[in-house]
């Protein structure tokens, strides 16, 4: 899984998203025109909770992705390594127990989850394959994962335009909505270097997870992956 140029200090990353925090979820809104909020809603669908069931929502961030669990009537746990996102999550949600966690290292006991879901921030964790591991550990014996990232787009022409839109396009447009625009730049180079949607795929069984299946979303754009863990 390369991260060519993308080596940064876990604690920089974390850093560079508590500068980001008080205008995050604005700026993502912005600059997925919009998608977003409908990829979040299918994460939710492909998670399907269960009223009492344990779901730990994984780079939470403001809390955005784990407020549906909650409604469903789930026991939602956010959990992020950026305290900044913690700390704007917990004055707008304050009923959700929000959780300071390393990826790489979650602080929480084997098995305890019923489902496991993370949203565009499995890039962001320093050793993606180890966090996958460790969202297999947390998870009980036939509990599910589905993880949403950005992909490859499945439509060759429409490769080129989206690469060249998150190149020079996202960078100008972070710089009007964003408290940090220069994060926008690593974050697209991440989304760069991504592998694809079978690339993905094949780590989450190297870490440990049953079949692995995806959905594309927006052509491609962002993809759905969900797997249940081996009993």
């Amino acid at each position: 899984m390369s991260r060519a140029g993308l080596d940064k200090d876990p604690h920089d990353v974390a850093r560079m998203f508590d500068q980001v925090a008080q205008r995050y979820d604005l700026t993502n809104d912005v600059l997925s025109l919009g998608q977003d909020r409908r990829w979040r809603k299918r994460v939710v669908e492909l998670v399907d909770p269960r009223r009492g069931e344990r779901v730990l929502d994984l780079a939470a961030g403001t809390g955005t992705s784990s407020e549906p669990f909650a409604e469903a009537g789930a026991m939602v746990v956010p959990c992020d390594f950026s305290l900044g996102m913690l700390d704007v999550g917990k004055k707008q949600l304050p009923g959700l127990p929000f959780t300071a966690g390393d990826g790489m290292r979650l602080p929480f006991a084997d098995g305890v989850f019923d489902a496991v879901t993370i949203s565009f921030g499995l890039r962001n964790i320093h050793e993606p394959l180890q966090g996958l591991h460790e969202l297999l550990r947390v998870t009980r014996p036939g509990g599910r994962i589905v993880v949403c990232e950005f992909s490859t787009p499945t439509w060759r022409p429409f490769a080129a335009v989206y690469t060249n839109y998150l190149m020079k396009a996202l960078p100008p447009i972070a710089r009007a909505v964003s408290s940090n625009p220069e994060s926008y730049v690593y974050l697209a180079e991440s989304i760069r270097s991504w592998p694809d949607q079978k690339g993905l795929a094949l780590r989450m069984v190297e870490a440990g997870w049953g079949r692995v299946e995806w959905h594309n979303l927006s052509g491609g754009v962002v993809a759905l992956h969900h797997s249940i863990k081996p009993s």
